[in-house]
């Protein structure tokens, strides 16, 4: 990755090299040991610099670490944020504005998420158990994941995509899935396929009752019951705005592999009968070796996005 950002630095130049991450909670909690330092001290740490807790920081240290000129921001939309980095990168290229793009998600565990998802009653002490008749609710993790987007061919490209806004609720997706539905859809249409040639969905699956029931609704509308698919937050956590890049890690893999193993999905294999049937979930591996592949994100406000990965 390093290695091959210099080439690129050195064909580009500098300036020609963009950065977009999505995060949504990177630094805060640098905030929170600050403001328990100051209610102790009377006063904030000597190292302790409100800027460690911008939206922008971890572009900013990407950039800077990298020593690259082009356009730098962060993308912030919840637990859409990583995927939706990578679509702004794919339209920087798409518009002449970069050459090359560093793209990807990051967060960080901190107290005000851990307590904020607490507090709607939807994480479990458990392993996250997605599409369970036994589901009790999501794992946090934190983790990043960052992807080199440039115009030359590659062994896989990001050939689709598709972004919807339900507008339906400031933290609960519609409960039949209509803007899930849509993005998939879009993200096909873009890709010029059809839902017949995806080799494999990564669910966002988070093992909550309601986005397992719209998701599940949505992708049996638009797929059919025999999709190969899997949610791999049971081997992750929900990482939040890291998770729609983590899971597109998950989805290249998939495309690289010679094996045609497919991304695991943990669980107790009792699949809710209230929901539709999926007869593919955790299928281990695909029938012949992946050529397409589509990941979705879903976030708070409806807020939706899915990818489709291809290899060449």
């Amino acid at each position: 990755f390093v290695s091959d950002i210099s080439l690129l630095k050195e064909k580009y130049g500098p300036k020609r090299i963009g950065v977009v991450i999505g995060t949504s909670t990177s630094g805060i909690s640098d905030g929170e040991k600050a403001i328990r330092f100051h209610l102790d001290q009377g006063k904030f740490p000597e190292n302790y610099h409100y800027r460690k807790q911008e939206i922008s920081s971890p572009s900013r240290y990407v950039s800077n670490w990298f020593n690259l000129k082009g356009p730098v921001f962060s993308v912030s939309s919840a637990c859409t944020s990583g995927a939706k980095a990578l679509a702004s990168a794919a339209r920087l290229l798409r518009l002449g504005v970069c050459d090359a793009i560093v793209a990807g998600g990051v967060d960080t565990l901190c107290n005000m998420t851990i307590e904020g998802f607490s507090s709607l009653s939807v994480t479990t002490d458990g392993v996250c158990n997605p599409f369970s008749v036994n589901r009790k609710g999501i794992n946090i993790g934190e983790g990043a994941a960052l992807f080199l987007l440039t115009r030359e061919p590659s062994m896989v490209r990001l050939c689709g995509i598709g972004e919807t806004s339900d507008a339906y609720h400031i933290s609960s997706p519609h409960p039949e899935g209509e803007g899930a539905e849509k993005a998939m859809l879009l993200a096909l249409e873009q890709a010029k396929t059809d839902s017949a040639k995806i080799d494999y969905l990564n669910f966002h699956g988070t093992g909550t009752k309601q986005n397992d029931k719209m998701e599940a609704l949505a992708v049996h509308r638009v797929f059919g019951e025999e999709i190969a698919c899997s949610s791999t937050k049971p081997l992750t956590g929900h990482t939040l705005a890291a998770a729609g890049a983590i899971e597109a890690v998950f989805c290249w893999l998939a495309l690289q592999r010679n094996d045609n193993k497919l991304p695991p999905h943990r669980w107790d294999g009792q699949q809710d009968p209230d929901l539709p049937r999926l007869i593919n979930i955790a299928a281990s591996k695909s029938q012949s070796k992946p050529k397409f592949v589509m990941s979705n994100s879903f976030a708070f406000g409806g807020n939706n996005i899915s990818l489709i990965l291809g290899a060449e």
